[in-house]
């Protein structure tokens, strides 16, 4: 996605029509999400950005994948080369989460670069979904929280574990942290296989 396109994207236009096309109401959308009816109408209204956690149990209650949210639901012939700007964001506005080939069909795992400025996190709830997941701090400092267990990691630090553990990553560093992250299956374009932590 080019800066152009993140600059404009409507995410509240975007839930609103994927909602209106499921025939589904603020209320039960809401329900079903395990959300208040509020947290929906204000995120439409885009009058909150919500984090990826907050985005991702909304969309499983639809069911829609992130990076479909983001890409729009048409396959890209798949091609063995990405430029920076064709990652797609899959982010909160706040965190950066470039998805590679996020349209690639029968994709079988997700490749992320991952940028948290200072303070930044993956949001309060923690995650879980199916698979594992693993990465590379490549600059600055992270947090990550998995099953109770934390670990700061920094440059050239590593992780790997199973996704369905409750976790969480935290900068809690002065400075921007990079991660290079890959997880299987690619439960960021599998929304049904998606689950968090109630």
């Amino acid at each position: 996605m080019d800066q152009d396109t993140e600059a404009t994207f409507d995410v509240g236009a975007r839930l609103k029509q994927l909602r209106l096309t499921r025939g589904l109401s603020q209320r039960e959308l809401a329900k079903r999400a395990g959300v208040t009816n509020s947290t929906v109408s204000l995120v439409e209204q885009n009058h909150v950005s919500p984090s990826v956690s907050s985005l991702k149990k909304i969309l499983d209650a639809l069911p829609v994948s992130i990076s479909a949210f983001f890409a729009g639901d048409e396959p890209s012939q798949p091609k063995p080369f990405y430029r920076a700007g064709e990652l797609t964001e899959i982010g909160d506005g706040t965190l950066s989460w470039g998805l590679v080939a996020a349209r690639r069909p029968d994709r079988q795992m997700s490749i992320i670069h991952e940028r948290y400025p200072p303070g930044a996190d993956s949001g309060e709830e923690m995650l879980e979904h199916d698979g594992e997941e693993g990465g590379v701090v490549i600059s600055g400092r992270i947090e990550i929280t998995v099953d109770g267990e934390v670990g700061v990691l920094g440059v050239g630090d590593a992780y790997y574990f199973d996704s369905r553990l409750p976790h969480r990553f935290r900068n809690v560093g002065d400075e921007e942290c990079v991660i290079v992250s890959a997880s299987t299956p690619p439960t960021f374009s599998d929304a049904g296989q998606e689950r968090h932590h109630a």
